[in-house]
């Protein structure tokens, strides 16, 4: 029964541990951050900067994707950040004003912008 209740119990909570790793963020470089999939710096998201820190498969899975706005994008974790207005928000939804409505990301917004 013992052995049962730990397999159990790994099976909640492994799959929550691989989850975490990929959608945390890292700053190989100053100014640059990356999640699991995509590295972006000041001038957005960088397919360049992806295959120099992720692998060239991560790199040409982000050029797969597309023709998209790379000054404005959503890391693994949700937080959102825009190279327009320098900043990261906790999540990418908007107010009925059409401006971002999360909360700043300092870490974030300091880690990508120097700020």
């Amino acid at each position: 029964m013992k052995t049962f209740s730990v397999l159990l119990l790994l099976a909640f909570v492994l799959p929550t541990a691989n989850a975490a790793e990929r959608s945390a963020l890292r700053s190989p470089a100053t100014g640059v951050v990356c999640d699991a999939y995509l590295c972006a710096d000041a001038s957005g998201v960088s397919a360049k900067l992806t295959r120099l820190w992720l692998g060239k498969r991560a790199g040409e899975r982000l050029i797969a994707q597309g023709e998209f706005d790379h000054s404005a994008f959503t890391f693994a974790n949700g937080v959102y950040c825009d190279v327009k207005t320098r900043s990261c928000r906790k999540d990418r939804y908007f107010g009925a004003d059409g401006q971002p409505s999360g909360a700043l990301d300092i870490r974030t917004t300091r880690l990508l912008f120097g700020h």
